[in-house]
């Protein structure tokens, strides 16, 4: 881009609707579904094209939207504005007295744009518009907030600087609006100049900031500005510009929320492949949430709603965690992540975040992004690879295709129980709340995590294939509340709930089984069986907590929560064992056995104190661990760590390079 840097009136700049902070709540263009009543679209940008004197179609460096009309340009401004405020509360300073104290510091970054409004103009008496039909303003891409309170601190609304300012805020009377900022702007600095003048010949100056609306707008009164003039490619100016604001929300200097952070980092990725050629614009823009998925080749032709959010998801998924060679390593750098094979939990689950949270723009409220951990590692560090059938396909072949269910089950079921509010990625303590069941009595709350109420669906395919299909209906319907269904998967007449769900697929069901443990004073203590290595969760698995007192294990022995010296007689015969692999220790094979037995031995220690936690507190009885092996296990786990930690780096030099 070429910027000037201006001197901008203090006033100047609008605030902007597309601006990551605040773009999760609005109706994005990527949700197929009909705008609700009391929702707001936002509008589309487009680059701006005009037709030159020789007939030729010319892109210029600015932007440009279509409003419905001149009701709705003032409604989605205002919004903004309004979104913004709440928004602000994560700042841990006031910004506003900060810039009445000290001025702004850091210039904004504004483009032009040219709104339309579609609707035609009332006329007065003598058949004169009352309005124009469209408007030009300096965006604010980065600045937002400051360029809100500049407004709040003049006087003057955001959408007033736009579309027009009343007579009645520059000292005039009547219900006249003045379009012409050449008209309205040097009335109100005179304004509040004679304001500043008149409260300093009566007041002390230390009086002044509360008596003067002036003395509040002097230090903003002018302000640098970086204003877009030029760019070599204007087609991509939109999208040149939101880097440079998104970067603030992958790196952020504030405490933006997760479903906005999970949008912007997505967004970062999106927007790097089309830079660099990997993904066409069009494209970019549909999966990005600023256009409809109708603008996809595969959804032209699609009217269903839960089939064109389908086509985005997957489609956003596939970007996320690429197969292509050339990608991944683009996705690397964009989210500056560890090479392929030190991919750890937490850059995936960042990816999964991105790809819940952006998925989540096409439905009518964002869930909580954790909703989307529920990969697994050895699945994710060369890419996802899905069978690419049509939704319509996989949920009618789910009552008898194995892997159209499990394909369901794994990338569709948890975002669609999410949105209709069946399951929540809350992992924080449930102590004390509670919830209305179906017959309106008040109920606890069931902690579990999304993978284990995945894994209670695939305990009963028949019904969860069932809900599935319920839930499509339901969004094909206008995202109505979807029904229950019963044992054969039919839909019922009553409203799915929460609390049915836990009962219909409760949390035992989807828990691993447990291993037999002797009675206390065994020596020989198994930890419990664990999925393969190459299958180890991502997420951090839930405690599923002690089995009730009384009950027994399929062997008939009591469930006794293993002691300290039961799971250190176990760590000591099974180092014995590990001792047996080292006769291939020299070997790749040897070397990645070995990692695999400490991962599964990690995730069986995991479990472990999960259950050993969930069984501890005030009238469960003694306590687990005496203080010194507490302490002796810190050190143990401190020194492991710092050990592992040493082995990270030296990963990439054993592999070819990429």
């Amino acid at each position: 881009m070429l910027a000037v840097v201006a001197r901008m009136h203090g006033v100047g700049g609008s605030v902007w609707e597309h601006n990551e902070r605040i773009s999760s709540d609005w109706h994005s263009a990527a949700n197929p579904a009909a705008l609700k009543e009391g929702h707001h679209a936002l509008p589309r940008v487009t680059p701006l094209v005009r037709v030159t004197s020789d007939g030729h179609e010319k892109t210029f460096a600015a932007v440009e939207t279509v409003a419905d009309s001149r009701e709705s340009l003032i409604a989605n401004l205002d919004k903004a504005a309004e979104v913004l405020t709440k928004k602000d509360g994560h700042r841990t300073f006031n910004l506003q007295e900060d810039l009445i104290l000290n001025g702004q510091k850091e210039p904004g970054l504004y483009i032009a744009q040219h709104v339309r409004i579609q609707e035609e103009a009332l006329q007065d008496r003598d058949g004169n518009p009352l309005h124009p039909q469209s408007h030009w303003q300096w965006m604010a891409v980065r600045g937002n907030n400051r360029t809100k309170q500049r407004h709040e601190i003049f006087g003057v609304a955001s959408a007033e600087v736009v579309t027009g300012v009343s007579v009645r805020k520059i000292g005039g009377e009547g219900e006249k609006i003045i379009f012409d900022a050449n008209q309205w702007l040097p009335r109100l600095s005179e304004l509040l100049n004679e304001d500043y003048a008149k409260a300093a010949a009566d007041v002390h100056e230390h009086e002044l900031e509360a008596a003067s609306r002036g003395f509040r707008a002097a230090r903003v009164a002018v302000v640098e500005a970086h204003l877009v003039i030029g760019c070599p490619t204007p087609r991509r100016l939109y999208r040149i510009a939101q880097m440079s604001n998104r970067h603030d929300h992958v790196h952020p200097p504030l405490e933006f929320t997760p479903n906005d952070r999970g949008r912007a980092l997505g967004r970062s990725v999106l927007g790097f492949y089309a830079a660099q050629g990997v993904l066409d614009e069009k494209t970019a823009e549909v999966l990005s949430g600023t256009a409809p998925v109708t603008d996809l080749a595969e959804g032209a032709e699609v009217d269903s709603v839960s089939e064109l959010r389908d086509i985005r998801s997957m489609r956003l998924l596939a970007e996320l965690f690429p197969n292509d060679r050339r990608k991944q390593l683009l996705i690397r750098r964009a989210l500056s992540e560890s090479p392929p094979s030190q991919l750890n939990a937490a850059e995936v689950n960042r990816r999964a975040r991105a790809w819940s949270a952006l998925t989540s723009e096409s439905y009518p409220y964002p869930w909580n992004p954790r909703i989307g951990e529920v990969f697994q590692l050895g699945e994710i560090r060369d890419g996802l690879k899905t069978s690419g059938r049509p939704l319509r396909e996989l949920l009618d072949a789910a009552d008898t295709d194995n892997d159209a269910f499990e394909e369901l089950i794994a990338y569709r079921a948890a975002h669609w129980l999410a949105a209709f509010d069946i399951v929540d990625a809350d992992r924080g303590s449930l102590t004390g709340q509670q919830t209305d069941d179906d017959d309106g009595v008040k109920a606890a709350r069931v902690r579990r995590t999304i993978r284990n109420s995945l894994n209670a669906m695939r305990n009963k395919p028949r019904m969860a294939v069932g809900v599935l299909r319920e839930l499509a209906s339901a969004m094909d319907e206008g995202d109505r509340k979807p029904r229950k269904v019963g044992a054969s998967g039919e839909p019922l007449i009553e409203p799915m709930s929460r609390a049915w769900f836990n009962r219909e697929f409760p949390k035992e069901s989807g828990t691993r089984a447990r291993t037999p443990a002797p009675r206390r004073g065994g020596r020989s203590w198994t930890p419990p069986t664990q999925e393969p290595a190459d299958d180890l969760s991502v997420e951090t698995a839930e405690p599923d907590g002690p089995a009730p007192a009384g009950e027994s294990d399929p062997a008939g022995q009591q469930a006794d929560t293993p002691t300290s010296e039961q799971w250190t007689a176990t760590t000591g015969s099974e180092t014995e064992g590990a001792a047996d692999a080292q006769a291939d220790a020299g070997s790749a094979h040897g070397f990645m056995a070995q990692l695999r037995r400490l991962a599964a031995d990690t995730a069986a220690l995991e479990e472990l104190t999960n259950r050993l936690t969930d069984a501890t507190g005030p009238g469960t009885g003694p306590y687990p661990l005496s203080r010194e092996d507490a302490d002796d296990a810190t050190q143990i786990l401190f020194a492991t760590s710092i050990a592992l930690r040493r082995l990270m780096p030296l990963m990439d030099g054993l592999a070819d390079p990429l």
